[in-house]
């Protein structure tokens, strides 16, 4: 068996991260899940221009997902800390970097890691 790429780790891993967001907001519906499977594709073409991209590739999935969903569906995933007033998505900082994390813009606060929005949503926690 041969190993897997580092390329390879970087696309799985953020597939991964990605899907346990989704299924922690409960919408995972498969043609949810080919959002993430065509960003996936497309940033497999990104990382092997720019292999030093693959630490941020977790990052720029769910941001792509996240602009796939608002396109069809609209905002994901909504800020489960701004009680009042007009309901509003998570962003993903750093927009270009590793360690992304879902935060809330309005009231500059991290809310979770990337792959782990379940805890902070009080949805399924990734395993």
């Amino acid at each position: 068996m041969e190993p897997i790429s580092p390329l390879e780790q970087a696309l799985h891993a953020a597939r991964a991260l990605v899907l346990a967001d989704l299924v922690a907001g409960r919408v995972a519906d498969a043609d949810v899940v080919s959002l993430v499977e065509e960003s996936v594709k497309e940033r497999r073409w990104w990382v092997e221009q720019w292999p030093e991209g693959a630490r941020y590739v977790a990052g720029l999935v769910a941001q792509d997902v996240q602009d796939a969903l608002l396109e069809r569906y609209g905002r994901w995933p909504l800020c489960p800390v701004c009680g009042a007033g007009e309901p509003h998505a998570l962003d993903v900082e750093p927009e270009l970097g590793p360690d992304p994390h879902w935060v809330c813009s309005e009231a500059s606060v991290k809310v979770a890691a990337v792959g782990s929005l379940g805890e902070a949503i009080g949805g399924p926690a990734s395993s």
